[in-house]
């Protein structure tokens, strides 16, 4: 069994895609010096962390069953350092976190937060929920976020509220025993991130010196609207998850409108700023008066305001122009991959006609 267990549970939108992919492309060199990241035969923990979650994740829970078990298997057959790494694990429940630490015994169980201020992190799970067929207006998504008793306040603070999470990850370990990696503000110097989860994990940055390449970016103002206008398109025409991760979440917004020049970034609303720090306040007091361990500066959990004369763009009144350019982009995309492919029976091309089909026919 590995004797100390490193469990990095988030929150989403706090560069978890970089580190994880990191670890994995370093694996063979960290295992030299006996650190662990046992991803088994998949490219990562997300199946894992859905195991022990229980979250349906678009159909994806049924092919999880048995992969927590499987990864606690892996890391029993380790020794020295283990590192588990998912953001989804940031939602789970006191049951399930329960789950987690007494299934790891007798390692020396360690939880890692990577923390965002707020401001950075509404419109990221704004438009996260966005690649998974969301279709909530902006405008309404940040007014209900902050009426606690909403159904999307409660689904978003359990992932994104710093104290939440750490209450139920923290209550069964010593104040030592946690780590809040501050996520650096805009201009930091790069790897900045990285050297801050190493310290926090115990990992010297020399270990694992292949550098990541793979995001999660985020996209702007208009193709925002573009998704959000789609979303609501495709429910008609019924498309499945596995079409909608295929051909909107992966070909659309990942490998072609996030990966756009001249995006226009989304933010907080300017008359937003004012609660941002209230929250941001808070997490500090929390963070100060329960003695965990803070890598990085945790003023960095601060909101920083736009320049006063710097004009927002709401995504919910995006030009016209503007959306339909990320929509005509979308489109480019599509029509080259499905001329790539050779086999319209079982690859893309057969997708898009289906779903051509479902829209005439309504």
């Amino acid at each position: 069994m590995a004797d100390v267990v490193y469990l990095h549970v988030g929150s989403p939108k706090t560069g978890t895609t970089y580190i994880q992919d990191r670890l994995a492309l370093n694996k063979s060199a960290l295992a030299r010096h006996d650190v662990r990241y046992p991803i088994g035969l998949r490219a990562d923990m997300f199946h894992a962390a859905l195991d022990l979650v229980e979250r349906p994740w678009g159909g994806l829970l049924a092919d999880s069953k048995g992969e927590w078990d499987s990864l606690v298997k892996r890391i029993r057959r380790a020794s020295g350092t283990a590192v588990i790494s998912h953001e989804i694990l940031a939602g789970a429940t006191r049951e399930q976190v329960e789950r987690a630490v007494t299934s790891l015994a007798p390692a020396e169980i360690h939880v890692v937060l990577t923390a965002r201020d707020v401001a950075r992190q509404v419109p990221a799970e704004w438009q996260e929920r966005l690649k998974h067929q969301r279709r909530l207006s902006y405008g309404k998504f940040v007014r209900r976020i902050q009426k606690p008793r909403t159904g999307v306040a409660q689904s978003f603070w359990q992932v994104q509220g710093v104290t939440q999470v750490l209450e139920r990850w923290s209550r069964q370990l010593p104040p030592d025993q946690v780590h809040v990696v501050t996520v650096p503000q805009p201009g930091a110097a790069h790897g900045e991130l990285w050297r801050r989860f190493c310290r926090a994990v115990g990992v010297d940055p020399a270990w694992a010196p292949l550098d990541s390449v793979r995001r999660n970016p985020s996209i702007g103002v208009a193709e925002s609207a573009m998704l959000r206008r789609l979303n609501t398109r495709l429910r008609r025409a019924d498309v499945d998850h596995a079409d909608y991760r295929a051909l909107v979440r992966q070909l659309l917004v990942h490998d072609t409108l996030a990966a756009g020049k001249n995006k226009h970034r989304l933010t907080l609303p300017p008359q937003c700023y004012d609660w941002a720090e209230e929250v941001a306040e808070s997490w500090r007091e929390w963070i100060i008066g329960s003695g965990v361990d803070v890598v990085g500066d945790i003023d960095d959990l601060r909101p920083v305001r736009p320049p006063a004369d710097e004009v927002w763009l709401n995504p919910d009144r995006a030009r016209p122009r503007d959306v339909a350019d990320a929509a005509l982009d979308a489109l480019v995309a599509m029509i080259e991959e499905a001329a790539r492919r050779d086999d319209p029976d079982e690859h893309l091309s057969a997708r898009v006609t289906k779903v051509a089909k479902r829209l005439r026919e309504r």
